[in-house]
């Protein structure tokens, strides 16, 4: 499953003025973080704001994404919440669109054990012949998905990687030393990329890579190829950045700067509101000290650097 590539963008979802899913635009984002470094895209996630799409959003925009962008780069669903059949179903769906991999948060609200969480993922497994992605953020789901049951559920040959955003570094190591070498560790925290690639990690699902997505693929190269001291230097310098991105919930921040910046993909839907005005402005402060990767109007780009 390597095809998926290293570096995908956890995309956000473009929104029109009246609140509309922007799907031109969200062809056209897919577009543009293919152009800037990313491998591929995770669409309708929670960075996506996935929570807050009805069904057939979602399934347009799988659709909409993988006819912009099919054989140039990875199309992953997000079709997993705390509803199991509902997630088999929207699988079932996004695999007859033609997607390349789902993408399986750990149950939210609803606080399954261990055992629960197995035979959750183990039903969508089944159900489905694309290749699994089960994401764990304890941080949003407040239930971890321990290395054991990650271990457990790495035996079933289509789940193939976790994108790990625990920041919990000994439980990742466990995953990475106990599973077999295909077995992908994506970092969900764009701040622990180069720390899970250290431990043998795979790649990043990244939000950042939105902004700096050339960067982050060159940080990971040079790592790659022995350079890890050119590598630890890119990811320190985009340490400021990222925090940025995270000074209040995602994907807030971000869809404030691709707005800011001249990349319009509308406000975020409620409950989610766009960032209050004291970190609106800790946002473009830190963006004016970047050279920005995505593909933006240049009268704009011009205008951030006066």
């Amino acid at each position: 499953m390597n095809n998926l590539g290293r570096l995908l963008t956890a995309m956000i979802t473009p929104f029109t003025a009246e609140g509309k899913v922007d799907y031109q635009q969200a062809r056209n984002l897919a577009q543009a973080l293919l152009d800037s470094g990313s491998d591929g895209v995770v669409v309708s996630g929670t960075t996506g704001e996935s929570p807050t799409l009805f069904t057939e959003e979602k399934l347009r925009l799988f659709g909409e994404v993988k006819s912009q962008i099919a054989n140039k780069g990875a199309i992953v669903a997000g079709t997993g919440n705390y509803n199991t059949r509902e997630s088999q179903q929207l699988t079932k769906e996004a695999e007859k669109i033609g997607v390349d991999a789902c993408l399986l948060v750990v149950p939210y609200y609803n606080r399954p054990t261990q055992q629960g969480l197995f035979e959750h993922f183990k039903a969508i497994a089944s159900a489905t012949t694309l290749p699994c992605i089960i994401y764990n953020v304890p941080s949003r789901t407040v239930t971890n998905i321990t290395a054991d049951t990650v271990i457990k559920l790495s035996q079933i040959d289509n789940i193939v990687g976790i994108k790990e955003a625990s920041g919990n570094l000994s439980q990742i190591a466990k995953i990475i030393q106990e599973t077999k070498d295909d077995f992908l560790i994506y970092s969900g925290n764009d701040s622990d990329t180069l720390s899970i690639l250290a431990l043998g990690g795979y790649g990043v699902i990244s939000v950042a890579s939105h902004l700096v997505g050339n960067q982050i693929r060159e940080m990971m190269e040079k790592f790659l190829n022995g350079r890890s001291k050119e590598a630890a230097s890119i990811h320190r310098n985009l340490l400021p950045l990222i925090e940025a991105l995270f000074i209040v919930s995602n994907p807030m921040p971000v869809k404030y700067a691709l707005n800011y910046l001249g990349f319009p993909v509308g406000k975020p839907r409620l409950p989610l509101v766009e960032p209050d005005a004291k970190s609106a402005e800790i946002i473009q402060a830190a963006l004016k000290n970047y050279k920005i990767d995505l593909p933006i109007p240049r009268i704009k780009s011009q205008a951030l650097k006066s």
